[in-house]
């Protein structure tokens, strides 16, 4: 005996009709969940840009999370507040060499560059490469060339990721892209990938303590490159 019971037609096209419409629904929140982050990430990227720190050379920073800094009480004491200078800082959370590292639009190192010297720049400093642990060698090769061409003309030097260990697993292979286009393209690199750095909870942002140490580090590789003198 068949126990199967055949349904209407219409049940069926009933349950298609919700899975299509949850899955719109959840699309949209999604989508406006993005825009929402987004439109944070780009206050806290003015809010940063308007606290430079220090007198002489003028030195932009265009970098990530790390250079706006995410996660700190007081965001202006991010890595960059350590370097010596006049320093300006362009971070925008979540963005990085590859057009699509972040899910906002026209953030990527090169789309930034432009107004981030807009006001000159005595040496340019570009660290990042955390939100490309997961894009194409491709796209973070494409983003590095547009970015050097945008900053044709400048003092640049390059820095590399930290070992985060949300992402270390992915570093060595960035770290190394990045390594090999800098000296493509003739530019110092900063390799901070052996750093030994405190994070806060989620093991990718660095503790107010962890942005000094990144910092001092970083300064001091300038002042030996002949860039700036460290900050003492």
């Amino acid at each position: 005996m068949n126990w199967s019971v055949r349904r209407p037609w219409w049940v069926a096209a009933f349950v298609v009709v919700m899975v299509a419409a949850l899955s719109v629904t959840l699309g949209v929140r999604a989508q406006s969940a993005d825009a929402s982050r987004c439109q944070r990430f780009a206050a806290d990227s003015l809010a940063r840009a308007a606290s430079p720190s220090g007198p002489g050379r003028r030195v932009v920073v265009i970098g990530d999370s790390w250079s706006a800094g995410l996660g700190l009480t007081r965001p202006a004491r991010s890595w960059p507040s350590q370097l010596p200078g006049s320093v300006h800082v362009a971070g925008f959370s979540g963005s990085g060499f590859s057009v699509h590292a972040s899910h906002c639009d026209r953030v990527d190192f090169a789309r930034r560059a432009p107004d981030a010297v807009r006001g000159g720049a005595d040496l340019v400093v570009v660290e990042g490469g955390l939100n490309d642990y997961d894009q194409p060698d491709s796209s973070i090769r494409a983003g590095f060339a547009r970015l050097m061409q945008q900053l044709q003309g400048y003092r640049v030097v390059v820095v590399g990721p930290a070992t985060a260990p949300a992402r270390a697993r992915a570093v060595p292979h960035v770290d190394a892209i990045l390594s090999s286009l800098s000296r493509q393209y003739d530019v110092p690199y900063v390799d901070t990938s052996g750093l030994d750095l405190t994070y806060l909870a989620d093991d990718l942002h660095l503790t107010r303590a962890g942005h000094v140490e990144f910092g001092r580090y970083v300064a001091d590789r300038l002042a030996a490159l002949g860039g700036l003198e460290a900050r003492r």
